[in-house]
């Protein structure tokens, strides 16, 4: 889907607020609350924008976190799938590298944690391999990829930018 600056404009301010409305998106952009409107069903239409409430699992009861490094066999879309169906899985990404695949998981504590990848992740057929690397805290939870900052000046995803010079 090709965006263009408007889209870019929407889908930043929906990005750093989901609850910012129509009138006010459309004193950022330009357009009349209907115009704003039509452009953010479209973009949700074609699933480039779902809006959602973000929350902290370390503040909803979820102690035990770790992100799963997979070797697979097989087709790593079909295994990302059966991955995707345990209910503590929160993230799948297919990989290049060392790892084909990786999965975030959310548990209780890290007892249900140790069950959820020895019982369920590693009794997904395909999977050959899994480093676990668990983590204790949330540094940075960024889902602001509509603008991106060059040297602290906003960029639309997707437009071209000069890097600086590093020559002296």
């Amino acid at each position: 889907m090709d965006l263009d600056d408007v889209d870019r404009k929407i889908i930043g301010a929906l990005e750093r607020d989901g609850r910012t409305g129509y009138r006010e998106l459309a004193d950022v952009v330009g357009l009349t609350p209907g115009g704003v409107r039509k452009r953010v069903m479209r973009l949700i239409e074609e699933e480039v924008l779902k809006v959602v409430g973000i929350t902290d699992p370390l503040k909803i009861g979820f102690e035990a976190m770790a992100m799963l490094a997979l070797t697979v066999e097989g087709d790593p879309y079909e295994i990302a799938d059966k991955l995707s169906a345990i209910p503590q899985v929160v993230y799948v990404v297919i990989g290049a590298g060392p790892f084909d695949v990786l999965v975030e998981v959310l548990a209780e504590d890290t007892r249900h944690l140790s069950t959820v990848i020895n019982r369920e992740v590693r009794a997904v057929p395909g999977v050959r391999s899994l480093t676990t690397f668990t983590y204790h805290d949330i540094h940075t939870h960024r889902f602001t990829w509509g603008e991106q900052q060059v040297d602290g000046a906003p960029v639309a995803a997707g437009e071209p930018h000069e890097e600086p010079d590093q020559t002296d």
